[in-house]
């Protein structure tokens, strides 16, 4: 995959209100692509998905999808209507769930003639260890459950997978160039870690083999967030 420096890292807009969401992006015109996940989501609804479009920018849809099938799939369908770019679903929902979702988005784009929304499949939250899994009843290592998790999420027909930056060489290594790979975590030399434990360097994750980086603090919390956001990007060049 063929991308720009600039257009691999996806900012995460990581606020309350969509007035406090435009006026991140509103200062961050090199970006183009944002991510809204749970908490802006349930505060604003896709309302904001029209704020970012007519700032042209493009929307990753960070929720995390995790029902029955036809549920995952109509929420898939109602995302690619409000012109979503890319999506998550939980790969522990299982073949059958991912399967659906990819199945509508591809149905879907060639009834509008659109292109269809990239989707990702979630392997293990980089907020969690070996420790953590253990405590739901998964017996396997972290490094293990991505393996097969990703492999799932290949199978039924979703675009990529999002895993930390430690899982990359695995998932290359296991997949080649098959999978779009997604990257939170990611916190430049200058950062603190804060509450992602699985991390690496921005310069780092795209080296292993990171197509985008979900980057939210050290940009959107800097004094000027223009400057961070460019400063990681002539790292990574």
């Amino acid at each position: 995959m063929d991308i720009e420096n600039r257009e691999r890292i996806i900012i995460a807009l990581d606020v309350q209100t969509k007035e406090e969401g435009i006026a991140l992006v509103s200062k961050l015109k090199g970006a183009r692509t944002f991510k809204v996940g749970l908490e802006l989501f349930t505060a604003e609804g896709p309302a904001l998905f029209k704020k970012l479009k007519a700032l042209r920018k493009d929307v990753f849809l960070d929720l995390k999808l995790h029902d029955i099938p036809n549920t995952v799939a109509g929420a898939v369908l109602s995302a690619f209507r409000h012109g979503v770019q890319m999506m998550t679903i939980h790969a522990s929902g299982g073949r059958e769930m991912m399967a659906k979702a990819a199945e509508t988005a591809r149905q879907i784009s060639v009834e509008l003639n659109r292109p269809k929304p990239i989707l990702l499949g979630v392997t293990v939250l980089t907020s969690l260890k070996e420790s953590d899994l253990a405590e739901v009843g998964v017996t396997a290592d972290v490094r293990s459950q991505v393996l097969r998790l990703a492999g799932l999420a290949k199978a039924a027909g979703l675009d990529g997978v999002v895993c930390s930056p430690q899982e990359i060489e695995a998932l290359r290594k296991e997949f080649g160039r098959e999978l779009v790979i997604v990257t939170p975590g990611i916190r430049p030399l200058w950062a603190a870690a804060q509450d992602q434990k699985r991390i690496l360097t921005p310069a780092e994750a795209v080296s292993k083999g990171a197509d985008f980086l979900v980057i939210g603090r050290p940009i959107t919390g800097a004094a000027s967030p223009e400057e961070a956001f460019l400063r990681i990007v002539e790292e990574l060049g």
